[in-house]
């Protein structure tokens, strides 16, 4: 006897992976030089160099030191030097004690929905949101609440987070810069959502959380920030990763982040570090704590993926696709012509084409392409798209 809801996500594989798993085997067919996959955010820029450096000392280390457990919110250094960096940035005191360290993103989301998973517990997810959300969601037993798209400018629709909120709702996912949409949810967005959820927090008579996941932070454009989500609403929680900014992916390093100006924050971070213990996640890669301490203050070089997506968006616009221009992280979405996002996604991958439909983004009609990928495959992939967008008869 297995448990049946996991069992179904086992099979049911992620259609990110599958595709990237047939373009590793149609690579080995045709040669991976034809084979343009553009189906996961696995970046293509990489790790800095002061992340070796730092390895390479971090080794002369005493290696039972080293590579012994740490307190299972993380070792000192780290906590301190992250508090620190945050308060620098933000211009809000954060503390060493407000920093749990997970390994990546995902860890940290799930710990944060098991730590509010009370009886009847409802998240609500705002469309286009993280594909494996509701699969977070699913282990704690709670409701997943999904927020319509904006698919004309890809904010929020506030008025209908609005219609949606009950007395069980606990939190709010809010991933901004956005994957799969690339989009920057603006001041004036963020506002207007704290505004309503305020609101509504007094009338349910609970507060109701925002947790920012926010792994793509710093992948920015066109001198654009990520707005600092506390400052706007206190009752936020920031999951962060360091998968993406500082490309190792594989490394699986993040943490959460409860301020103090979070409603009964203490006890939030006691639960969320308990989801942790009881989920097996606690005392992070030891290795990989003392390398992010040491380099909080490191910044992704952007013009590799500052290029590829001007240069992806330019081009399919041109040939008469509708592109969503990406502001952040390193995605952009594009409307399949025929509104058809499966069908899209199957026609592309006829031409070696590998993009992901926003079916299970929950945002329909639309296919995700990821843009950290080489200029170089761009450029190559570009008579392709010029062959797809002729079978929509579009006039590119």
């Amino acid at each position: 006897m297995v448990v049946e809801r996991y069992h179904q996500m086992g099979v049911a594989k992620s259609r990110i992976r599958v595709l990237f798993e047939y373009g590793m085997a149609q690579a080995a067919k045709v040669g991976k030089e034809n084979v343009f996959d553009f189906s996961i955010g696995n970046p293509s820029v990489p790790a800095p160099a002061a992340v070796a450096d730092t390895v390479r000392e971090l080794l002369e280390m005493d290696p039972i030191a080293l590579h012994g457990y740490t307190p299972a919110g993380g070792c000192a250094e780290a906590r301190e030097s992250i508090a620190a960096d945050l308060t620098k940035r933000t211009g809000t005191k954060i503390r060493p004690e407000n920093i749990f360290f997970t390994c990546g993103a995902a860890p940290a989301m799930t710990s944060c929905m098991q730590a509010l998973a009370v009886e009847n517990a409802e998240f609500l997810l705002l469309a286009p949101y993280f594909s494996e959300y509701p699969a977070y969601a699913a282990s704690t037993g709670a409701k997943c609440v999904v927020v319509p798209p904006d698919t004309e400018h890809f904010q929020v629709h506030v008025d209908e987070v609005e219609k949606r909120i009950t007395k069980n709702t606990q939190a709010i996912i809010v991933n901004s810069p956005n994957n799969p949409s690339g989009v920057i949810y603006s001041v004036e967005t963020l506002k207007a959502l704290a505004e309503v959820l305020t609101r509504k927090s007094e009338e349910i008579g609970h507060p109701i959380y925002i947790f920012s996941d926010e792994p793509y932070r710093e992948l920015t454009y066109d001198g654009l920030d990520a707005p600092y989500i506390p400052s706007i609403y206190p009752n936020t929680i920031i999951c962060y990763s360091y998968s993406k900014i500082l490309s190792m992916p594989g490394e699986r390093i993040g943490y959460v982040c409860v301020p103090d100006c979070c409603a009964d924050s203490e006890a939030v971070y006691a639960a969320i570090a308990g989801a942790a213990r009881a989920l097996g996640h606690v005392c992070a890669p030891s290795l990989w704590q003392r390398v992010v301490a040491r380099n909080t203050a490191l910044r992704p070089d952007l013009k590799t993926y500052d290029q590829n997506r001007i240069t992806l968006y330019t081009e399919l616009t041109k040939m008469g696709f509708r592109c969503v221009k990406p502001q952040g992280a390193f995605y952009m979405m594009v409307a399949a012509p025929d509104g058809d996002s499966e069908g899209f996604s199957d026609r592309a991958k006829e031409l070696n084409i590998l993009a992901v439909p926003c079916d299970g983004f929950g945002c329909p009609g639309f296919v995700r392409f990821s843009t950290c990928v080489s200029p170089e495959m761009i450029q190559r992939s570009l008579p392709s798209f010029r062959k797809l967008a002729a079978s929509y008869g579009l006039n590119g």
